[in-house]
């Protein structure tokens, strides 16, 4: 477990903080709805993936929420977002899509490892902002409980099974914590 980022010192210290950590949770939200679109581009339309199909389709519009509110708090608190989101689109469509191309399994594998990092994430940000800005990290509490139940969910549909879940697992979580650090810059 990572220890919250303290208030870097200085006049605007703690504005540039939360202008970060509102940057990095869009670019988190955005790939994440592009993760799951290219999954159901793959598995949508495939015979006898109608369930996964679904529960892609929940996760989706839940990240999609997530992703208009943190475009709704960067318009209201004027941060521009991360200068890689259309990067960020393509990764994620394509990590997706990738993943569901190696079947069901891998998908949820993918979904397990996202999730598991932005579960962290969230907790180290909640944990920073729970004195500076409660009504923040309350919300961001609802959406980590939220991003923990697409984690259990691909447990609970196999993720562990996926072919080289190991491997995959660790590749997909460094490029997250990679692009975690460059979106909160950037």
């Amino acid at each position: 477990m990572t220890k919250p980022v303290p208030p870097k010192p200085g006049r605007g210290a703690t504005a540039a903080r939360l202008a970060e950590i509102l940057r990095v949770d869009h670019a988190g939200e955005l790939g994440a709805v592009h993760i799951y679109r290219g999954q159901r581009a793959v598995l949508g339309a495939a015979a006898g993936h109608g369930r996964i199909a679904s529960h892609l389709a929940e996760m989706e519009a839940q990240e999609q929420v997530h992703l208009s509110r943190f475009d709704a708090l960067l318009n209201q608190r004027k941060v521009r977002p991360t200068l890689m989101a259309p990067i960020w689109r393509i990764a994620g469509f394509a990590l997706g899509a990738g993943t569901a191309l190696m079947g069901d399994k891998a998908a949820h594998a993918c979904t397990e490892a996202v999730e598991t990092v932005i579960e962290q994430h969230y907790a180290d940000q909640i944990a920073e902002l729970e004195t500076r800005d409660p009504d923040l990290a309350a919300e961001l509490k609802v959406f980590r409980d939220e991003e923990l139940a697409h984690r259990d969910l691909a447990v609970e549909e196999g993720a562990r099974q996926a072919p080289a879940h190991g491997l995959l697992t660790a590749v997909i979580q460094a490029g997250c914590r990679a692009a975690i650090k460059i979106s909160e810059k950037v």
